[in-house]
């Protein structure tokens, strides 16, 4: 076995600075930390049928809930590079389709010591093929029949191919692990800073400090989840002293109650990506003179003040901005409607109608859709927008359409490129599919050679830049309100290791 020692040294040096790199938002950031009291965090659940299954977890409220209770193998840190949890380190054989993990010295909440065994059942059940867990596609290339425990701290995984970003399918959203032989969450036992106290489905779920937890005891003697489906509940729990901490407000709202004093803003930077994906295997967005003329007739700073209030920052038609492997040298896109007018013209699309799917599946789809609307009527398009049913939007646009309103959370820019936009990439909403840029793909997971690697996304994302179907218009802040008496809370992206981690903070 070849220790993969750049991408220890690297995830452990993510461990060592996080504090540095998430800083406390909440309260006062030279406020001591304390012990005690209850923490109450309010968010919009899933209704009466919502389960504590961490393989299920799909809403913010189940992933937070997750964290709380269980570890993956590995995290993201605020730069959505690979954190060490579960896994005191990882290496590869030279090929790199052998990987052993060694587990760090940790526990369940009933004693028993977290093994290779149960790493093992975790992945077998979120593989299962007659199950639809999240996590299953990251999965996907382990071939676990042949994968197996060496010893009760160390799993070694065979893969289905060389693999160098094998650190990210184990940072997985949802690839959380639990006991061996556990498939039943009614009263869930974990490795998480938390223990399970009660539950009430649609309602609450109380949980409490996990003394022994190996990445040291929360601060909170306990934490309450409360389900709030309504932004206002939110808010009022928090003004009127019934919760500490609302998940998901609005900018309006945000802008209300900044300078109040009964509830402070917290912005989570660069938290979600924000953009119209054009579907470049049909017309009208087939000819590249097209979609280059819809990167320049945007004007991404009216989008951000208009939709996001300004609690944002400005795209440059790729995702991951401030992400490990960001191609930040490329120049910044500004509007230049003459230059789009005339790519217009050049494409005969002069005075043409294009059809924007939108929906309320996302806040600020029916704003931005009017907006970018408005913009391209000044180039001469005559963009209208399409409200569609937000219960099926994700399902209806994937494969329908020209173009539509999109946007995602933070993952690896690798993760990204491998699940949307390869050819056989299975949400590849933009269909861009090209054989030489699977090929680039395949050459940089295939390399031990990080720069090597680097390098090629690099040029991947010109590519992409100089001809895709995303037009990503901004990076959004996610907003919390948080009483005046919570401290601690980081400022980390939505989904990685920081963010909603209630094991970090504590009440003044």
């Amino acid at each position: 076995m070849r220790l993969d020692r750049r991408a220890f040294l690297s995830a452990a040096a993510a461990v060592a600075l996080a504090g540095c790199a998430a800083q406390p938002t909440g309260g006062s950031a030279s406020s001591q930390p304390r012990r005690g009291g209850r923490l109450r965090a309010a968010f919009a659940g899933g209704g009466a049928q919502e389960s504590l299954d961490p393989h299920l977890a799909n809403l913010f409220l189940e992933a937070s809930r997750s964290k709380a209770m269980f570890d993956k193998l590995a995290d993201y840190g605020t730069d959505v590079s690979i954190v060490p949890r579960l896994a005191s380190r990882w290496e590869s054989d030279a090929e790199l389709t052998t990987w052993r993990i060694t587990l760090r010295e940790a526990a369940f909440h009933d004693g028993k010591p977290v093994r290779a065994a149960d790493v093992l059942h975790s992945y077998a059940r979120i593989a299962d093929e007659k199950r639809t867990f999240r996590a299953k596609a990251n999965l996907a290339l382990i071939d676990l029949r042949n994968s197996r425990a060496v010893d009760d701290r160390t799993v070694e995984f065979r893969l289905k191919r060389p693999y160098a970003e094998f650190p990210n399918v184990l940072a997985a959203f949802g690839a959380y692990i639990v006991p061996e032989g556990a498939d039943e969450f009614s009263r869930p036992v974990g490795s998480g800073p938390f223990t399970f106290g009660s539950f009430q489905p649609g309602r609450s779920l109380l949980l409490k400090r996990n003394p022994g937890y190996w990445d040291g005891a929360p601060y909170v003697d306990e934490l309450e989840y409360l389900i709030a489906g309504e932004e206002s509940a939110r808010v009022n729990a928090v003004l009127g002293g019934q919760a500490d901490y609302a998940h998901d407000l609005t900018p309006a709202t945000a802008r209300t109650h900044e300078a109040g004093g009964r509830m402070s803003i917290i912005r989570l930077n660069n938290s979600g990506m924000q953009a119209f994906a054009m579907k470049v295997d049909r017309p009208p967005f087939d000819d590249p003179r097209l979609r280059k003329a819809m990167f320049l007739l945007a004007d991404r700073s009216q989008l951000i003040d208009s939709v996001l209030g300004g609690a944002g920052q400005v795209g440059n038609d790729l995702f991951g901005k401030d992400y490990l492997y960001y191609a930040a040298d490329i120049p910044q896109r500004t509007p230049d409607l003459e230059q789009a007018r005339w790519l217009i013209d050049k494409a005969g699309a002069k005075g043409m109608k294009i059809q924007l799917d939108t929906s309320a599946a996302a806040s600020g789809f029916l704003e931005a859709a009017g907006v970018f609307a408005d913009q391209a009527r000044q180039a001469g398009l005559e963009v209208s927008a399409k409200v569609g049913n937000k219960d099926t939007y994700w399902a209806d646009v994937l494969n329908k359409g020209t173009i539509c309103c999109y946007r995602s959370g933070a993952m690896p820019i690798e993760t990204h490129l491998s699940q949307r936009l390869l050819t056989n990439s299975t949400t590849n909403a933009t269909k861009w599919a090209r054989p030489e840029f699977d090929a680039l793909y395949d050459q940089a997971v295939a390399s031990p050679d990080e720069a090597r690697r680097r390098g090629i996304y690099q040029d991947m994302q010109r590519t992409l830049h100089a001809e895709g179907g995303f037009l990503i218009w901004g990076f959004a802040d996610w907003l919390l309100g948080t009483s005046p008496r919570l401290r601690g809370v980081a400022n980390a992206p939505a989904n990685t290791l920081d963010w909603a981690r209630f094991d970090k903070v504590w009440l003044a």
